[in-house]
């Protein structure tokens, strides 16, 4: 098993990984939609509205995807976290846009509300290595 981190994503706030190699699979923990922080330490602010708090989160799953020797082509399944369903068309739009036309499995899970107020949150499971697929 083998951690894995970059500075490129949001550091963890709490007792977990970035992510995780084993078994030929990487464990990206839940990113949410932070903008890159502006200095080393500080906590960075959550991107505006829903769609941009997708493609930030994206952004971040790509970094530490990036970091293990993946990518977001690699991803085999998905899990996404939204307060409220009704934010789903826009979450879904930003989704699109950041996967293209790769569609791995997908789960999406209503909650109550998610840490620091954000409105989405992504989880992925993504093969380790990129391998050429025709």
């Amino acid at each position: 098993m083998e951690l894995i981190h970059t500075p490129k994503a949001t550091p963890p706030a709490g007792h977990y990984s970035q992510a995780v190699r084993a078994n030929g699979f990487v464990f990206v923990s839940g990113q949410l939609g932070f903008l890159p922080p502006a200095a080393p330490g500080e906590r960075p602010a959550l991107a505006a509205g829903a769609a941009g708090q997708t493609r930030e989160a994206l952004r971040s799953v790509a970094a530490i995807l990036e970091a293990a020797g993946s990518s977001l082509a690699a991803v085999v399944s998905v899990t996404v976290y939204v307060p409220d369903v009704a934010l789903w068309e826009e979450v879904n739009l930003a989704y699109e846009e950041g996967f293209g036309g790769h569609r791995p499995a997908r789960a999406v899970v209503p909650t109550r509300g998610l840490h620091y107020g954000a409105l989405v949150e992504i989880s992925v499971i993504a093969l380790s290595e990129v391998t050429n697929r025709s």
